[in-house]
């Protein structure tokens, strides 16, 4: 087989990986509803944690980075040694998982579309298949985003840029191909482009909120509430009295 025909299947086998639909799976298996039509539609981990609980977002989003891991595996079967194709692999794990040939839809009006998700969590299994040690250093950096920037949007945008710091680094320092940057560069792009519809609710204020802000928002809604029954009945026991 010459090297184009090699490079071609690991690009197609590399965006079949990544158009597996894991959260479709998952939700259906746990609780029988359609993911597609729950919330953002979405099939990544955060609408599956939406659509049947924790362990059925955690379990998907595993299985999501996986994909992204796989793109090594198959790199290193059909066409080892050359960065640019290793990157190329990960990011199509990226767009098989945003646009899944398993999920073709007609569009009202005509036409077709294919559903997925954001890219996240096959954005982290890229890197890791460029760099394993990097994943040691990118969910962590993601995890205090989510719980203290408060947004998965921008959670799952800071993922490809912490990929592209890392990859920046360490090709500063000689340990790695500047090729690899630009995986974070072109993974922020697509996940950007996924995102569009949260990005525009980021700008007016709308945005779901999750983490530590989700959690100070909900308790300050149950402590008005709380005042809010407090001070009702003294209220009422003023006007019964006429004061």
């Amino acid at each position: 087989m010459s090297e184009f025909w090699k490079i071609l299947l690991v690009f197609v086998l590399s965006y079949m990986a990544g158009s597996i639909p894991f959260g479709l799976l998952v939700v259906w298996i746990f609780n029988g509803k359609d993911l597609r039509a729950v919330e953002s539609g979405r099939t990544g981990g955060t609408n599956a944690m939406r659509a049947a609980g924790f362990v059925a977002g955690l379990l998907t989003a595993g299985l999501d980075v996986l994909k992204g891991v796989a793109t090594g595996w198959i790199v290193s079967w059909l066409f080892p040694g050359t960065p640019w194709v290793s990157v190329g692999a990960a990011l199509m794990a990226i767009l098989g998982h945003n646009y899944s040939i398993f999920l073709i839809e007609e569009k009202i009006g005509g036409g077709i579309r294919l559903r997925g998700g954001a890219g996240g969590a096959p954005a982290v299994g890229g890197a890791i298949a460029l760099w394993p040690p990097s994943a040691l250093i990118i969910l962590p950096l993601a995890a205090l985003v989510y719980v203290f920037v408060g947004y998965a949007s921008v959670t799952t945008m800071s993922i490809a840029v912490f990929a592209a710091l890392v990859f920046g680094v360490r090709a500063a320092q000689g340990l790695g191909p500047w090729m690899y940057v630009w995986y974070g560069v072109a993974a922020l792009l697509i996940v950007m482009w996924a995102l569009r519809p949260n990005l525009a609710r980021l700008v007016s204020g709308s945005e779901r909120v999750v983490g530590l802000r989700a959690y100070l928002k909900k308790k300050g809604e149950k402590e008005k509430l709380a005042k809010a029954s407090l001070t009702r009945p003294s209220q009422q026991r003023h006007q019964e009295s006429g004061i």
